[in-house]
This record gives structure tokens, C-alpha cells and sequence, in this order.
């Protein structure tokens, strides 16, 4: 099963007259970073970009003066992102893009059967929230230190962190460091026996009060040798 994990950065939130002007994704194969990657940058034409996602992103239009269009990398984008599930954390808004400058260009829209949301899936997983990337980052201790701007590759790295312990698959974050590599993991050659688990630096504090030792310590006195456990120990 192919995932793409990906992001896009934007001129502006109207995706009607804002255009895509980065793109980065992320490949998983059966939940695990296969090390394959796509990132573009795009030339918006003559949609400039909007001072508040300056703000967010960084992205000027002097450094998107000298890179390709949308239609330039589309089919690209395509053929990486062929028979996979799109990933993304608010996907309706990012989808809302992509769908947007496939029209122009007169492919196709992606249907929704083939998106994932990660942001409802945080919703449902943790209804308090706070659900945006940065704070699942924090839930789940992934170093999102380096993120001083949105960028699409960056994001989409964090959010591949983020959707593998969503879904219950922490060892599976161990081959993101893989990034660099261009072939896929074989998911069929993974050894089980290399996954090892690391010990507490510091024992967790004890949430026992001293009454409820004491209470705990006089009903096995209580109970004695008719407890199950002594079944079980050991001879001296």
C-alpha cells in the first residue's frame, strides 16, 4: 500500500485566484518512509503572493520568478503520486489547490475516496485538542524545533512522524532517517529483532500515597498464604 504524505504552500487561501507555489511530499509503503520524496517550487505567473502568507511560509515572488509552472511539473506530480492515498493535514484546503490547478490544466479531480485527513483524524483521536501540526508534534514528542516558517517538505516530514504514531506504528518512524535515499525499503527484508526497546533514564514517581500502601500492605497481610501468588513464588 502506497501513502503520499504531502503539503502544499499557497499565494493566498482562496484557491479560486490563489495559485500552489510549493509542493513537498513524502512516500510510505506499508506505513514505513520508503525514503522516496518529491518537492517543487512553482511560478505562480501573475498572482502575487499575499503578505500574510508571506508571513506564514517566506516565499517571495522574486525567488518563484525563476521556477517552473504548475503545467511544467504536473506530470511529475502525477506519476509520483499514481495509486496512492494523499495525506494531508487539512486535507480540503490543500486538495481544494491541487483540484484547482488540475481544472486549469483540464485533468481530472482527485476524489475524495483517495484523501485522508489527518487533521480529522486527530479530531476524533483527541477531541480536546489542540490539533494543529506544531501541537501534535509536541503530543507526541517529535522534534519540530527547526520549524520557523511552514514549508511543504519540512511539513510533510513532520506530518509522516505525526500520521505513523496516529495509527500506532512508532518503530515504523525509525526509517525516516532514510530520507536521502532514492529506492524503496523492502518492507519484506525489515528484522524485528533490530527494534530495541530503551529503558527510562529515571524510574516514573509513584502516584501511591502512604495510606494507600499502608491500606494495600495490610489487605495482603489479610489475604496471606491464600492468595493466588503464592502458587508462584519462588523457593528460597
Amino acid at each position: 500500500m502506497r501513502e503520499i504524505i504531502f503539503d502544499t504552500e499557497t499565494t493566498g487561501l482562496d484557491n479560486k485566484t490563489d495559485r500552489v507555489i510549493e509542493i513537498g511530499g513524502i512516500e510510505l509503503v506499508n506505513h514505513f518512509p520508503s525514503g522516496r520524496t518529491f518537492h517543487v517550487y512553482i511560478n505562480p505567473g501573475d498572482r502575487k503572493v499575499h503578505p500574510d502568507a508571506l508571513a506564514v511560509h517566506g516565499i517571495t515572488d522574486e525567488f518563484l520568478r525563476d521556477k517552473p509552472s504548475f503545467a511544467d511539473i504536473v506530470e511529475e506530480l502525477v506519476t509520483f503520486f499514481d495509486g496512492a492515498k494523499w495525506i494531508a493535514h487539512n486535507a480540503t484546503f490543500d486538495m481544494g489547490f491541487i483540484n484547482a490547478e488540475f481544472d486549469r490544466l483540464g485533468i481530472p479531480a482527485i476524489a475524495g475516496e483517495h484523501v485522508v485527513d489527518t487533521l480529522a483524524m486527530a479530531r476524533r483521536k483527541h477531541p480536546m485538542g489542540p490539533n494543529s501540526l506544531d501541537a501534535l508534534c509536541r503530543r507526541y514528542g517529535i522534534d519540530n524545533s527547526h520549524r520557523t516558517k511552514h514549508g511543504a517538505l519540512l511539513d510533510s516530514e513532520l506530518l509522516a512522524e505525526v500520521y505513523i504514531e496516529m495509527i500506532g506504528g512508532r518503530q515504523a518512524a525509525l526509517g525516516l532517517g532514510m530520507a536521502g535515499s532514492n529506492n524503496a525499503i523492502d518492507i519484506g527484508e525489515r528484522d524485528d529483532s533490530l527494534v530495541i526497546l530503551a529503558s527510562r533514564p529515571r524510574p516514573l514517581v509513584s502516584r501511591l500515597g502512604e495510606a494507600e500502601r499502608q491500606a494495600h500492605e495490610a489487605l495482603l497481610a489479610k489475604i496471606g498464604d491464600k492468595g493466588i501468588w503464592a502458587k508462584y513464588k519462588r523457593p528460597n
